[in-house]
């Protein structure tokens, strides 16, 4: 990791509280038995013929045999889903939810737009519109809930160092970052010594800090770290740290009842068989972590992990893919009706992929989300149009376990 001398000093205390993963809530409430929603960002692009594989499809190893893991029943091999489709083998705490009818999987998912470039594809996933916007989807949802009991903050409340765009907007956020949350490697710590070590006064400064910290002097030159100090690799699971509160702190009866988080490292352009695995565990940890947490409330709680956009169906020369469109979403929680996957499944024919590389997208992920918002949190229909501007859309229903 390089990074500049500038960069180093203006972003030393921000840059690493909490790594790639974020939290922010909305919605106090003093009612326990209140709906709960969940909406996880997995930033970066999931493949999600990867994390929910169509290994049914007759056409599928013609695309990405390489990317493929064993059927259902083999060593190392996919997680059975009742046939066709098997789930990766990181994702037990999911599996056993899929079992339980607690996760639903829909698959070749896609937002309304065709970019490809990441920084606009999630501002259009978190705006929900038909261009970019300055207030997300999720927040305009919460300004239709019933306004009562908002704490000296405003209605919502956001750990971590910024409150993602899909909840910015009218309905007032609070913002708090935990401390400690996140250490960097000792390597980046030994880049900051050197790239500081000629100026007269943050040269010492920050020699004598790392020193406290457990650095010799022999050690931040040398590359070898001092016994105690922090270890390239140890760095907590930040996901899994703001699930956990984020589950308590939704059990909570005075507590929120919206909760935003965002998990990074999708983005597989090279050895993702090797470089998916962590990112997959990391999200089925914190979801059990989440469920623990909300204890008794699970059962009326409803999470939905979504993508920018998926990735290319055929697999490129470094062993990943690259930049595609139709992918999967989960939604999971003692209020879904699961133990299936949803979706249609468009095909892997040449002729049926999208621009002759993608997986074809068959469900509008707005249309998901608005099933959700209608049929979770009891929005009235009407109000889709102000959460989702643009063209109208259509809410999923079937997604929700009827009581």
């Amino acid at each position: 990791m390089l990074i500049r001398r500038r960069a180093a000093l203006l972003g030393l205390a921000t840059s690493w509280a909490l790594g790639r993963a974020s939290l922010a809530m909305a919605a106090p409430s003093s009612h326990e038995d209140d709906p709960r929603l969940v909406v996880i960002v997995m930033r970066g692009a999931l493949d999600g013929m990867s994390a929910v594989t169509p290994y049914g499809d007759p056409n599928l190893a013609a695309h990405r045999r390489a990317l493929i893991l064993p059927e259902p029943g083999a060593a190392g091999g996919l997680l059975d889903m009742g046939g066709f489709y098997g789930l990766h083998p990181a994702l037990q705490n999911m599996h056993a939810l899929y079992a339980a009818g607690q996760l639903l999987p829909v698959h070749a998912v896609a937002g309304n737009y065709r970019s490809r470039s990441h920084f606009e594809a999630q501002d259009y996933l978190e705006s929900g519109a038909d261009e970019r916007m300055d207030s997300g989807w999720l927040n305009r949802a919460v300004s239709l809930m019933p306004q009562h009991d908002a704490g000296p903050d405003g209605y919502g409340l956001a750990m971590g160092l910024t409150v993602p765009l899909l909840l910015r907007g009218p309905a007032q956020v609070g913002s708090y970052a935990p401390a400690a949350s996140h250490h960097p490697d000792p390597d980046l710590y030994r880049q900051i010594a050197a790239l500081n070590a000629d100026d007269p006064v943050t040269g010492p400064a920050l020699r004598n800090a790392l020193q406290a910290r457990g650095f010799s002097d022999t050690v931040m030159e040398s590359g070898r770290p001092t016994p105690g100090a922090p270890r390239k690799g140890s760095r907590p699971d930040a996901f899994l740290a703001l699930s956990t509160a984020a589950g308590r702190m939704l059990a909570n009866r005075h507590g929120p009842r919206i909760a935003a988080l965002e998990i990074g490292g999708w983005d597989t352009h090279a050895r993702q068989v090797d470089r998916l695995g962590r990112p997959l565990t990391q999200l089925d940890r914190g979801l059990a972590a989440l469920r623990d947490g909300l204890g008794p409330a699970w059962s009326r709680t409803v999470v939905l992990a979504m993508t920018e956009f998926g990735r290319t169906v055929r697999i490129n020369g470094t062993g990943g893919t690259d930049h595609g469109t139709g992918t999967v979403a989960f939604i999971a929680g003692g209020a879904v009706a699961g133990g299936r996957v949803a979706g249609t499944w468009p095909g892997l024919r040449p002729d049926q992929l999208f621009e002759n590389r993608d997986l074809a997208p068959t469900t509008d992920l707005r249309c998901v989300a608005a099933g959700l918002l209608c049929d979770h949190l009891r929005l009235k229909p009407a109000g889709m149009a102000m959460v989702f501007p643009g063209t109208a859309i259509t809410p999923m229903h079937g997604l929700i376990r009827q009581a």
